[in-house]
């Protein structure tokens, strides 16, 4: 007798799974098709991604072209100005394609005025050239916002709709929800971290901006000192 109830208690346990549908083993599933299961809101997310990796990469390469500054060039620039070969110090700012060639070379230009005239007009080359660093920064700024927000009206969407076929159809089982839910969790998730891509993004060039930014002040800064030295 207890042989028979053991051997009926067995076979009860292993058709619970064929009875209630779950599969014994759970399914294995890939990134990419966890990916395609966020439905249609995924292809707005995707552009958002790659307008992310574009903007930062491109504006890497511009501040990186842009905080390239030769140790040497504020010695060559000294000398030549002290030697009052003003003529070849311009030509080697122009020869030199950075924003603190440029902001020396109009302070070269100015040369002979009074010298808040000379810092004037060198701050303000200075803030062109900050504006053309931070250029398009604000695109990052923009996907860290919005792409969480994409990710989440796509979990509302997919939340609706699985509520309605609910309600249409009258089935629910533990099965059909859970597999509807987390299938539209993937755009709340895919969003967010696009948007963390984004923000890290844009407050990684930010640093570099200001890293640029202090040695165009320090440039500045030496270029003042270096007219003034002749007076001595």
């Amino acid at each position: 007798m207890f042989h028979l109830l053991q051997a009926t208690a067995n076979n009860i346990v292993d058709s619970l799974p064929r009875a209630t549908g779950v599969p014994a083993i759970p399914e294995k599933i890939s990134m990419w098709d966890l990916l395609q299961k966020g439905g249609y809101i995924m292809y707005p997310l995707y552009l958002l991604l790659a307008t992310a990796i574009f903007v930062f990469f491109e504006r890497l390469i511009a501040i990186r072209k842009a905080s390239n500054i030769d140790g040497n060039f504020m010695n060559i620039i000294r000398d030549h100005v002290i030697t009052s070969n003003v003529t070849a110090a311009r030509s080697v700012a122009r020869n030199t394609n950075n924003p603190v060639a440029r902001m020396i070379d109009k302070g070269l230009q100015r040369i002979g005025k009074p010298i808040d005239a000379i810092e004037k007009s060198m701050e303000n080359v200075g803030k062109l050239e900050m504006y053309k660093m931070e250029r398009n920064l604000n695109i990052l700024s923009l996907v860290a916002g919005i792409a969480p927000m994409f990710g989440f009206l796509g979990t509302i969407v997919g939340m609706v709709e699985l509520f309605y076929g609910i309600s249409s159809t009258g089935e629910y089982t533990l099965s059909t929800i859970a597999g509807g839910i987390y299938t539209k969790m993937v755009t709340s998730a895919s969003g967010l971290i696009i948007g963390l891509i984004a923000f890290i993004g844009h407050n990684y060039l930010t640093t570099q901006i200001e890293k640029t930014a202090n040695k165009m002040e320090a440039a500045s800064a030496e270029f003042i000192d270096i007219l003034q030295e002749p007076t001595h």
